[in-house]
């Protein structure tokens, strides 16, 4: 697991990577500058900061035991520029080093998809963030012209075709599609908020021919938007029998008593 998490490492750095990273950070930017709470956590892909936007007064950044030997855990955040997190603890993803219901907000930027079990990782979010808190989620689409060339190099590696292509993205597990990942998040009782797609332009190496392909990206949100090669999805938890009331910010006021009617005097 340490070579394939190497591996994206390295993969973000190429043109290709750096895309789909400018389009992941302004997502990422987007959907948490209004989160409010107290607890934020990102776990895992240290090349984004995916809380820099996040007004929560604790966050912090988690990378999972694999990466400890690439990445040095720093816990020091007094020199850190603003907006930028440095890692606070290594911890495995699947058993966090938090008590149930303390988070307000966790997010799992291609976190899931390169985890040995995503399950387990998806449970333990649940159990650690609070009710009506909000899980954040990227991942790479199978079902995209990325995703196509990926599937169609490791077709061809596994039956030994000559001539077989290199794979464009890190060799990792499986990724998981948007619609497997939505059963798997209503299992455990989140509720999807929110979900879009992007980077529809070409699986092209070079920066050249990605910048000639940009109009894609605007053709493809408008013609085939589901099939972008990155997905990016809100949810919240929901607990049943649970509701959450907001302040009163208007006081009450007193009923007055109803008139009572007065004989005629002369």
């Amino acid at each position: 697991m340490t070579e394939k998490l190497t591996g994206l490492t390295e993969w973000f750095q190429t043109p290709p990577g750096q895309y789909l990273l400018g389009w992941e950070q302004t997502q990422f930017d987007l959907a948490v500058a209004d989160l409010f709470g107290y607890n934020a956590m990102q776990l895992g892909l240290p090349e984004l900061q995916t809380l820099q936007a996040n007004r929560m007064p604790h966050r912090w950044l988690a990378l999972p035991e694999e990466l400890q030997s690439v990445w040095a855990p720093d816990v020091d955040t007094s020199t850190a520029a603003p907006g930028h997190l440095r890692v606070a603890l290594i911890t495995d993803a699947a058993a966090l080093p938090f008590p149930a219901a303390s988070l307000d907000l966790v997010v799992l930027p291609h976190t899931l998809e390169f985890s040995a079990d995503p399950h387990q990782v998806l449970r333990e979010v649940e159990r650690v963030l609070v009710p009506e808190g909000r899980v954040v989620i990227s991942g790479f689409n199978p079902a995209s012209l990325w995703g196509l060339r990926q599937g169609r190099a490791r077709l061809s590696g596994r039956v030994g075709l000559p001539g077989t292509p290199n794979l464009f993205l890190p060799d990792a597990g499986e990724f998981i599609g948007p619609w497997r990942l939505r059963d798997w998040l209503r299992l455990l009782s989140f509720e999807v908020e929110s979900d879009r797609f992007g980077c529809y332009r070409p699986a092209m190496k070079t920066d050249k021919w990605l910048q000639r392909t940009a109009w894609m990206d605007r053709a493809g949100a408008r013609w085939w938007p589901i099939f972008g090669a990155v997905y990016f999805l809100v949810a919240v938890k929901r607990v049943r029998g649970m509701r959450l009331l907001g302040p009163a910010w208007k006081p009450r006021r007193a009923a007055s008593p109803a008139p009572v009617p007065v004989a005629n005097r002369r």
